[in-house]
């Protein structure tokens, strides 16, 4: 397939058919709303399932269904349509079924606005829901990137037996880019016929709970889970950007930020003044080691973090460069994107003090 100029959102429902991705349930809400009416379309085509639930509370539950029958299943929303179905994807993590969430994420806290946002990093990094799990959570700066996260999300979902967060943003979900489908792995759903609920002829059944009465069985469980979490840090990624060699200032920022950062810095490096990105692509886990010697390399003086937020992944990085150096923070909310005048503006404003 040649490249195709797609709106993200509609990439994105594609990216999850040729993953395998034949269960899909949602409810609309901007601005993701586009992949469910692009799915409306395409399941039948392809022989698959989608259904509009209720509510998010419904389509969530329907997930998890479907995950536990070793189907490969997702759903799309967006910030507070994700909060609604937080109780399901704890039961889900809890449960140790594999399902991909995507978050096309807007302002808020509340209603908030549909405009695009990066508020959500809390609710994607921390958990959002009850009791001790962890997403794996993919965070795409481009459409193309999107789509490669959504077919690498089903196959990590698989590897672990977890939910697999994309973090994305309205205005990656909205924007049209090129994509080519052609250049990128499609995984192979795994075998789950040892734990999928899939009728128990023949066989002792599979029972998948997340109901623990006993502390110590209870207690056992968790442990269990934490010991996942820890294995998935080899999949921690990031991407350095620019700079000429020996940088004075890093920024840091994901998603669409880190694409303005870059611009930004293009420009400055044209201008001979030494600045590189560090932009983590995963989420969680976060690429501790590599902000780490970033931040201890005896040319960076300073870090500055990028966030359409009120400083959220700022938190971490503070916390993995354990404040070795000055951290700033520049951000802008309510749904609006930082532009490259006004990063470059702040960077000169840091470099001169």
């Amino acid at each position: 397939m040649a490249k195709k100029l797609m709106k993200g959102n509609e990439a994105i429902g594609e990216a999850a058919i040729q993953a395998g991705a034949m269960h899909y349930f949602a409810y609309p809400i901007t601005p993701q709303t586009e992949v469910a009416e692009y799915l409306a379309r395409r399941m039948p085509e392809v022989g698959g399932v989608f259904l509009q639930a209720e509510s998010e509370l419904g389509a969530s539950n329907m997930l998890f269904g479907a995950a536990a029958s070793g189907k490969r299943a997702f759903t799309t929303s967006s910030s507070p349509g994700i909060s609604l179905m937080s109780e399901a994807i704890s039961y889900i993590t809890c449960a140790e079924l594999p399902c991909v969430l995507v978050n096309v994420c807007r302002a808020g806290p509340g209603l908030g606005g549909i405009l695009p946002s990066q508020g959500d990093y809390f609710q994607a990094t921390k958990g959002g829901g009850h009791g001790d799990y962890r997403l794996l959570v993919l965070a795409p700066s481009t459409v193309q990137e999107a789509v490669e996260h959504i077919m690498q999300a089903f196959d990590l979902a698989d590897k672990y037996r977890n939910p697999v967060m994309i973090f994305a943003d309205g205005l990656i979900g909205q924007m049209m880019e090129p994509v080519d489908f052609s250049t990128i792995k499609k995984g192979k759903p795994a075998d789950h016929s040892s734990w999928a609920a899939t009728g128990a002829k023949g066989r002792e059944p599979h029972i998948i709970k997340t109901l623990y009465l006993q502390a110590e069985e209870n207690e056992k469980h968790n442990i269990h889970l934490a010991n996942k979490y820890k294995k998935m840090d080899i999949e921690k990624k990031s991407e350095i950007y620019g700079g000429l060699g020996k940088p004075e200032l890093i920024l840091a920022a994901f998603g669409t930020s880190a694409r303005v950062c870059k611009t930004a810095i293009d420009q400055l490096n044209e201008e001979g003044i030494d600045i590189a990105l560090f932009r983590p692509i995963t989420l969680y886990p976060f690429d501790d080691v590599t902000i780490s010697e970033l931040a201890n390399k005896k040319h960076v003086k300073q870090i500055l973090t990028i966030e359409m937020n009120s400083g959220q992944m700022i938190e971490d990085i503070r916390l993995f460069t354990k404040s070795i150096k000055p951290i700033h923070f520049f951000g802008r909310q309510g749904g609006i994107v930082p532009s490259p005048e006004e990063v470059i503006a702040e960077i000169r404003k840091i470099i001169r003090n």
